[in-house]
């Protein structure tokens, strides 16, 4: 815009120039040499969890804005530097993007538009598009402060919607107002609602001058420097505008019947005996499974569902969620009806799980861990902070009081040596412990000191390659992984860690699949979990999936990587083979990662039913919820999904889900999937009422 009003000041002087040359020569050679307009910096405070966490900063000097970006939190964050040239038309004519991603994937993206041709270069590799419109570019890894050049962009279109490179469009909609107090004065903002590059709409705020003033979201906001305390109105208000949205979905996409449902023709997983039954037909009333019949039975007066001999599953767990409420819903469509949280803000998820129950949002049923971190320059920000023993222990404490907690969760910056009291307070309560290693001790401590579970593989495998002073507060827990292919897998110190879980019933959460696409995947390639379903996805998700996780810097590197993926999967094995409880969870937001996570255990010996036994009534079983929830019987809730194909002979048939029901409500997956932006997988079954069916 300063680039535009100072053209315009420069024309009208030479106009008059042409009409009186003479008198207004002075005066143009002054505006000659006037000096360009100074640069024009602004910043934005990166707010999680109430603290400031980092920084964006955009400098801005005639058509090109430079922009640093940056934050930490657990010790690890993106590093991003930018710069941006604007044409007249305020869409960008040059990008460029170097830095780090959160787990360290180097960034060198390029962007440039020229004599009517766009080119790009990103991880996926390199394209050109031909220009015959306007249209902008959606980076692969950038700033928040992308926002601002698609909203100078989009508002400066008639509605709001604009092509786009790499693929797709971009359309943004108004949907509130509101004033914002802080250090600068009142400001009058409005906000939008960005749809087009992802899966989920992003929500922000612009200015009266339709300039940036905040990204917002439930958890993360970026807001102008001196508006920070202004960080839960705006959280809250994306909340609402999430909410708001999701209610929509759920109204329009939630189906409760007002009569008996009678899924018929289709085979039942017993996880009992591991096996599919032969067809049959199982009823619903009120939610509860009332009867599971071989053949067909009466269905009068009952909706029917024709199963067309596919398979009926019982709803799969996500033992490793952070649950929120987009990805409430995403896990409801893809099959999964119960989730252990492993962590998260309490407030927050109390009233999103209330909504759940109330039925006014879609998710899943929902066991609770009580996540309590030591505070430090790396602590990741949930839960409960402490900062001493007694701290640590009057959060348990909490956790117990509240009553729907079912353990307590430990991290990485918490001291080890308040681990035994904390065990011992925690199982006083009657409340199981779990968690990582904290920094400086190993997994064979924990175990002693009274963990019933370990999370994520890697934290156990760290004890056996670094040195006592190493910090596993940083990336160095997972960069160090790279030392792995030199353990010995039948020596004597992973014999001794196995033997301490075996001999203590201590089960292990591997988080399998988040392994697999930090340690395998690489730039330019589909990463192997999402290569069945990579191409229904909007194409940020596309992009994504073409990018690696890791800083793999050389050929070396790369070898160590994944030799350390198969020493991962060498340690599972061997801890199935002596028992060892494994529990099948993705910290990957579950859903259609879940899937992945499932099928990856066929590599250490697992066969599908066994898999699908675990991820459905052994979970149940090992949270203390069999009696109601876990398989297809008589008597318990009718959490259940639809596969046309049979996942016990080629488990990607889990992958395919034509219904889910969880309780007294039904859900088809290719209803929801178009909202958001996701090509379904199959078609909807058809429903068919009582009176037709009588």
């Amino acid at each position: 815009m300063l680039n535009r009003f100072g053209g315009a000041s420069l024309a009208a002087l030479l106009v008059l120039g042409a009409c009186a040359h003479e008198v207004e020569a002075p005066a143009l050679e002054a505006a000659e040499m006037a000096p360009p307009p100074a640069p024009v910096t602004e910043t934005w405070s990166v707010r999680l969890f109430d603290q400031t966490l980092g920084q964006l900063v955009a400098t801005t000097e005639g058509n090109t804005v430079k922009v640093d970006y940056e934050y930490r939190n657990n010790g690890r964050g993106p590093t991003l530097a930018e710069t941006i040239t604007l044409g007249d038309d305020s869409l960008p004519t040059g990008w460029t993007i170097d830095g780090a991603t959160t787990f360290g994937n180097e960034i060198h993206e390029t962007f440039a538009l020229a004599d009517g041709v766009a080119s790009w270069t990103d991880t996926t590799g390199s394209a050109t598009a031909e220009q015959t419109e306007p249209a902008i570019y959606i980076p692969q890894n950038a700033s928040p402060y992308t926002l601002a050049i698609y909203a100078r962009a989009l508002l400066a279109d008639d509605d709001m919607t604009l092509p786009a490179w790499p693929a797709g469009s971009l359309t943004m909609s108004s949907q509130d107002k509101l004033r914002i107090e802080g250090a600068g004065g009142p400001v009058a903002t409005t906000a939008y609602a960005l749809v087009g590059d992802d899966v989920d709409p992003t929500y922000f705020l612009t200015d009266e001058a339709g300039d940036l003033f905040a990204l917002i979201s439930p958890r993360l906001v970026v807001v102008r420097e001196g508006y920070e305390e202004a960080d839960d109105q705006l959280k809250e208000l994306a909340t609402r505008l999430s909410t708001e949205r999701l209610e929509a979905i759920q109204a329009e996409t939630a189906h409760r019947f007002d009569a008996p449902l009678a899924i018929t023709n289709v085979r039942v997983f017993d996880p009992k005996a591991k096996a599919m039954s032969a067809l049959s037909t199982v009823m619903v009333e009120d939610g509860v499974i009332t009867a599971v019949t071989a053949g067909d039975a009466d269905t009068a007066g009952a909706y029917v569902v024709d199963g067309q001999g596919g398979s009926l599953v019982p709803g799969l767990t996500e033992m490793h969620g952070h649950l929120g409420q987009d990805a409430a819903l995403k896990n409801i469509a893809a099959g999964v009806t119960l989730v252990r949280d492993m962590g998260n803000d309490n407030g927050v998820f109390s009233e999103l799980i209330g909504k759940i129950e109330a039925g006014t949002l879609a998710g899943p049923r929902v066991v609770r861990s009580g996540f309590i971190e030591g505070k430090s320059p790396f602590s990741s920000n949930n839960g409960i902070l402490v900062n001493s023993e007694e701290e640590a222990l009057a959060a348990v404490d909490w956790y117990a009081d509240e009553g729907d907690f079912w353990q307590i969760k430990v991290y990485n910056s918490m001291t080890p040596a308040w681990v035994p009291a904390i065990v011992e307070r925690a199982k006083e309560r009657g409340l199981k412990v779990s968690g990582h290693v904290p920094a400086f001790t190993n997994a064979d401590a924990m175990i002693e000191a009274g963990y019933d579970e370990m999370t994520h593989i890697n934290q156990l495998m760290l004890g056996w390659v670094l040195a006592p002073e190493e910090d596993t507060r940083t990336l160095l827990r997972l960069t160090a992984l790279q030392r792995l292919p030199k353990v010995d897998l039948d020596g004597a110190a992973v014999t001794r860690t196995l033997d301490l879980m075996a001999e203590n019933d201590v089960a292990i959460d591997p988080t399998y699949a988040i392994h697999e696409a930090l340690l395998l995947s690489r730039n330019g390639e589909v990463q192997a979990g999402m290569a069945d379903y990579v191409d229904h996805m909007p194409i940020a998700v596309q992009r994504e999936a073409r990018a690696a996780w890791s800083a793999i810097g050389s050929p070396e590197e790369d070898a160590a990587y994944r030799g350390a993926f198969d020493q991962i999967t060498g340690t599972i094995q061997r801890m199935k083979e002596r028992g060892i409880f494994i529990v099948m969870g993705t910290d990957l937001g579950g859903a259609l990662t879940l899937h992945r996570e499932l099928e990856l255990y066929q590599n250490v010996g697992f066969t599908p039913a066994e898999i699908l036994a675990r991820a459905t009534l052994e979970a149940a079983e090992y949270m203390g919820l069999d009696e109601e929830l876990g398989s297809i019987e008589p008597g318990k809730k009718a959490d259940f999904l639809l596969v046309p194909g049979n996942p016990v002979e080629d488990f990607k048939a889990i992958k395919t889900i034509s219904l889910v029901s969880k309780g007294d409500t039904v859900y088809f997956p290719s209803e929801i999937y178009p909202y958001f932006g996701i090509r379904p997988f199959t078609e909807i079954p058809a429903v068919t009422p009582p009176s037709s069916a009588d």
